[in-house]
Order: C-alpha cells, then structure tokens, then sequence
C-alpha cells in the first residue's frame, strides 16, 4: 500500500510541473501577439539593479517588463498618441498596477513620448 501511495504523488508530481508554473514558454509561440494599455518607465533608483531575467537595469538600453511575454522577447511598443514606435527587449516582469501592459527602460520610452506624461496610451505587438 505503501508503494501505490508512492506512484500515486509521482503521478500527481508530473502531471502539476506542466501546469503553468512560469510565464515561459517559447518565444515563437508569442510572436504576433497584441495588447493594448499603459506604458510607464523605470524609476532612477532601479539603475543598475537586477532584473527577473537577472540582467542589470540600465536607463539607457530598450528594455522592458512584462507580466507573462518570455525573456528575450521583441516587442514594438506604439503611443496611440503619436504613432512613434520603438522596439524593446523583454528581461524583466511587472508592471503589477492595473491597466499598465507594459514598464520601458527611461531612454525607451523617451524615445516615444515625454517622460514628464509620467504614463502613455500604447499598443505592444512581439516580433519574430
């Protein structure tokens, strides 16, 4: 009895380490997906701290968190506002505030609108 009990919580192991315990996944899988929402921009004190993915934060490469898109995404993120784009690499995970998508490196998002708005209308497509 013993040993069914054994086999029944290795079963039960297996069958829960594919059920979503990370946001991972391949890269491929995602490409062309869209969403829509709020783009905010990194503080000054997460200069030079490390990201989930375990790179350092840096102010001035295109960077960006995501809540579920795998490290080492591209992503093309659009202010609605103005139609400028600009093109990010997934390393880190957040925002965690409702109605943000997506939280660029301050040299990224400056690049597609005023840092002083603080937060921009945005839409985020991933690319190959």
């Amino acid at each position: 009895m013993n040993m069914l009990k054994w086999i029944c919580f290795g079963v039960v192991v297996l069958a829960l380490s594919g059920c979503g315990a990370s946001p991972s996944g391949s890269s491929g899988d995602w490409i062309g997906y869209k969403q829509s929402g709020q783009a905010s921009f990194y503080a000054d004190k997460f200069q030079g701290r490390t990201t989930a993915s375990g790179e350092r934060y840096k102010h001035g490469v295109s960077t960006a968190a995501h809540r579920k898109l795998p490290f080492g995404s591209r992503v093309r993120v659009t202010n609605t506002g103005n139609g400028k784009s600009v093109v990010v690499k997934i390393n880190d995970r957040g925002p965690f505030v409702r109605g943000r998508v997506i939280d660029l490196s301050k040299s990224a998002f400056a690049r597609i609108g005023s840092t002083s708005a603080g937060l921009l209308d945005v839409k985020i497509e991933v690319l190959r």
